[in-house]
């Protein structure tokens, strides 16, 4: 990734359980969110065809982060008859993982525009590509853009 190291911050995380409805399918929708959003987001200039289709929860508690000025926004995206339009921000990102790094885009559901499946603001949910050997309880370091995003000690 191509980035200027003094505008970057690294936090360390661990890997927890979500709502399962990005990867889905789930109770709340027959398909995967991910996979029903991604060609909305395409269409506005995010393309993330090469993503796996489900999001890492990344647990930096008892830290929390907050989505200052994402790289991109993308307001009242209709992107199911289930819902009310929602709105969504997308911060790129790195994953360290086992001396491997993957490239990685932050996830942000503006809260305001959900109808549930609300975060704990120590919970970062990311879009990678898919990375091999990850689950639940592991340890990893998400490198983030301090532009874009500020880390604080809740």
């Amino acid at each position: 990734m191509n980035r200027d190291s003094a505008t970057w911050i690294s936090v360390d995380g661990g890997v927890v359980e979500g709502h399962r409805v990005a990867s889905g399918p789930s109770a709340a929708y027959p398909y995967g969110a991910l996979w029903k959003q991604k060609p909305y987001f395409k269409t506005r200039g995010l393309d993330l065809a090469t993503f796996y289709e489900g999001t890492l929860n990344i647990s930096i508690a008892p830290r929390v982060f907050e989505m200052a000025h994402p790289e991109y926004t993308f307001e009242r995206v209709e992107w199911t008859d289930l819902h009310p339009p929602e709105t969504f921000s997308f911060s790129r990102c790195e994953v360290r993982f086992q001396n491997t790094e993957y490239e990685g885009w932050v996830y942000f559901p503006h809260p305001e525009t959900k109808r549930a499946h609300f975060q704990n603001p120590s919970l970062i949910e990311v879009i990678s590509v898919r990375i091999p050997g990850i689950g639940y309880g592991d340890q990893l370091q998400l490198d983030l853009n301090g532009r874009e995003i500020t880390i604080r000690d809740e």
